[in-house]
């Protein structure tokens, strides 16, 4: 399993048995607040600018990020019928030991 794979699984698992926030707004949000986990941001988002700041913020707050090709996968996993630009996850639930396992940064 690819780490994207994996990832948007994490996301699934999450959404599913735990919290997410979907949206860079969200994502920033959660992210500043302190309450994320993990946060996952999609590669194709156009302006960048809606996005570039997740992976600082998160490594400043020492929060896993991860980067997913596509917003349109991304939007799927999060249990959207649309496409989104980022995902926090606030809650871990059955994704807690999954998140545990991931690297801690994405090279």
């Amino acid at each position: 399993m690819t780490n994207e794979a994996k990832v948007l699984e994490i996301v699934e698992i999450a959404r599913t048995s735990g919290k997410i926030r979907k949206g860079a707004n969200e994502a920033t949000k959660a992210l500043e607040k302190g309450q994320a986990k993990l946060v996952v941001y999609a590669e194709d988002v156009t302006p960048k600018e809606i996005i570039m700041h997740l992976p600082l913020l998160a490594k400043e707050k020492n929060v896993p990020c991860f980067s997913v090709s596509k917003k349109d996968d991304l939007g799927a996993a999060a249990g959207l019928a649309v496409s989104t630009a980022a995902v926090a996850v606030v809650k871990e639930g059955d994704a807690k030991s999954a998140i545990e396992s991931l690297p801690k940064s994405q090279e």
